[in-house]
């Protein structure tokens, strides 16, 4: 599985960090380490999160900007230089991921969250970060009529990633049933 991080790309507080390595840290816990983390950068809230997987032992892929490509990244980090600008990296991050989780940030982090739904990948979204991405408390569970993809909202990083490990147990066990 491919877990889409969107997260604040500036200086995060200190609460948020916080919810971001409790987030790596219950991923690892109840979902395992096979799985892979894929950010759109490595600076703010994004660098939290890359440090963190990888010390717990996940793969992590960064899809950076162009304008960032030069920035130094961690050497254990699969760095993918696509060549796109942020909104297009936006797009190649979620098409890239299996679903988004969406751990607190601005604008960038909401156009991902509307991309997830229209590729029709679900969207675990943190909505008590005191972010702009909160704003998704609003939204309903499908955002039009063709209900490509639940949005899910949660308070608690804990009720997040349980049931993001459960619906992917659960998506697993129908295609092992189907496919075998």
């Amino acid at each position: 599985m491919y877990v889409g991080v969107a997260a604040h790309s500036g200086e995060p507080s200190v609460e948020l960090a916080r919810v971001a390595k409790r987030f790596v840290e219950l991923l690892k816990d109840r979902c395992g380490v096979e799985h892979r983390i894929v950010v759109g950068g490595y600076w703010g809230l994004m660098k939290t999160v890359v440090d963190e997987a990888l010390s717990a032992g996940f793969t992590v892929v960064v899809l950076p900007p162009v304008e960032e490509e030069d920035v130094s990244f961690p050497d254990r980090a699969v760095v993918v230089k696509t060549g796109l600008s942020f909104r297009g990296r936006s797009v190649a991050l979620v098409r890239s991921s299996d679903l988004l989780v969406v751990l607190g940030g601005g604008s960038g982090c909401l156009q991902e969250a509307v991309t997830a739904y229209t590729e029709g990948k679900p969207v675990y979204a943190l909505v008590s970060t005191g972010y702009p991405t909160d704003a998704i408390s609003q939204w309903p569970e499908y955002l039009d009529d063709r209900r490509l993809a639940p949005v899910k909202k949660y308070r608690d990083v804990d009720e997040l990633v349980r049931d993001l490990c459960l619906n992917e147990h659960e998506r697993r066990k129908r295609a092992r049933a189907i496919y075998g």
